[in-house]
């Protein structure tokens, strides 16, 4: 698949690299701004069962 991906990349060596360097961290902008937000709540995470026991 990377494979595919690097073949159909525009330019040379170099150009290549920073359009893939390009596209990686578009996708981390979109999970980050989209993604997680979205699917955070429906994760377990947040549901604790372990009190502070009152101490303090």
């Amino acid at each position: 698949m990377y494979g595919w991906i690097w073949r159909h990349l525009p330019g040379n060596t170099l150009v290549r690299a920073v359009v893939s360097l390009l596209l990686v961290l578009g996708l981390v902008y979109l999970l980050f701004q989209y993604v997680f937000p979205w699917a955070e709540p429906l994760m377990p995470f947040s549901d604790v069962t372990v009190d502070d026991g009152g101490a303090g």
